[in-house]
C-alpha cells in the first residue's frame, strides 16, 4: 500500500531535503523514524527538493508498506520519533501509482522580508534596511508571466533536461510587518526563487529598471539575474495534486 505523508519543517539545522552522503538532511530524519517503526529500511519520495536552510509549511512525500496504518497510533509515533523541527501533519493512502512528485499540479513559496530589525524573526526572515518600492517590484514580478525559459535564474551546475516553469502567480503583499514574495508554478528550477527574489529586491531599490527584467530572462544568463537571497526566509507552502490521486 501507498501512503502520502504531509510534513512541515523548520530548515536551519537540515542540509536541504533530499539525502547527503555527509551532511544531515530532512529526508534522512523521516527515513530513520519511519525504519524504527516498521523494523524494516523504509525510503521515501519527496515533492520537491529544498536547498540547505528553506523551510516547508507543506510537503508530501510518499512510501510503501505491507501493512493497514492507523490515524492516530501512527501519527502520534512517527511525530515522536521525529526531531523537533519536523512534524508529521497528516497522512492518506493513495492509489498504488501515485507520485508525490511527478503528481504535483503546482508548489507554491513564500520569500519573507523585513524592514526593521527583529531578534524574533532573524532565523526566519531576510531584513532589507533601505526603502523598497513594491510597486516597481510587483510591475517587475508580473512580467515572470510571460515568459517560460528560466535558465537565468537556475543554479549553474544542474542536471535538468528543461529549464521550463510556467509560473502562475508572482506577487509581493504586505502582510503585517512582513513583505512577503508569493510564487507559485508548475515546478522550480534549483535555487530559482532566492535569485528571482534577489533580482526584484534590486529593482526595489531602484538599482535596475522595471523592464531590465525582460534582458535578465531574454538573456539566459545567470550572471545577468541578481544576487540570491538568504535560504532563510524561504518557505515551501502548497503542494497541490488531483483529486484522483487520493483513495
Amino acid at each position: 500500500m501507498r501512503y502520502f505523508l504531509e510534513l512541515s519543517y523548520f530548515g536551519k539545522a537540515y542540509h536541504g531535503w533530499q539525502n547527503q552522503p555527509n551532511a544531515i538532511s530532512v529526508q534522512e530524519e523521516i527515513e530513520k523514524a519511519l525504519s524504527v517503526i516498521f523494523q524494516s529500511e523504509i525510503a521515501i519520495v519527496g515533492a520537491g527538493r529544498t536547498d540547505a536552510g528553506v523551510h516547508a509549511k507543506q510537503i508530501f512525500a510518499h512510501f510503501d508498506v505491507e501493512e493497514e496504518l492507523k490515524q492516530e497510533a501512527f501519527q502520534f509515533k512517527l511525530n515522536s520519533l521525529l526531531p523537533e523541527d519536523i512534524a508529521l501533519q497528516d497522512f492518506f493512502k493513495v492509489k498504488p501509482d501515485a507520485h508525490a512528485r511527478f503528481d504535483a499540479l503546482s508548489r507554491s513559496y513564500e520569500y519573507h522580508v523585513v524592514q526593521q530589525k527583529d531578534p524574533f524573526l532573524e532565523d526566519r526572515s531576510y531584513f532589507v534596511k533601505n526603502s523598497l518600492d513594491i510597486e516597481k517590484m510587483n510591475q517587475a514580478a508580473e512580467i515572470l508571466k510571460d515568459y517560460t525559459n528560466f535558465k537565468c535564474f537556475s543554479k549553474s551546475k544542474t542536471d535538468v533536461k528543461t529549464y521550463n516553469c510556467k509560473i502562475t502567480e508572482a506577487v509581493w503583499k504586505k502582510e503585517n510587518e512582513v513583505l512577503v514574495f508569493h510564487i507559485t508554478a508548475d515546478r522550480f528550477l534549483r535555487n530559482m526563487v532566492r535569485a528571482i527574489v534577489g533580482t526584484l529586491l534590486e529593482i526595489g531599490l531602484g538599482k535596475k529598471p522595471v523592464d531590465h527584467m525582460h534582458e535578465i530572462i531574454k538573456s539566459k544568463d545567470r550572471s545577468r539575474a541578481g544576487t540570491s537571497v538568504p535560504a532563510k526566509a524561504l518557505y515551501l507552502t502548497r503542494v497541490t495534486y488531483p483529486e484522483i490521486a487520493i483513495t
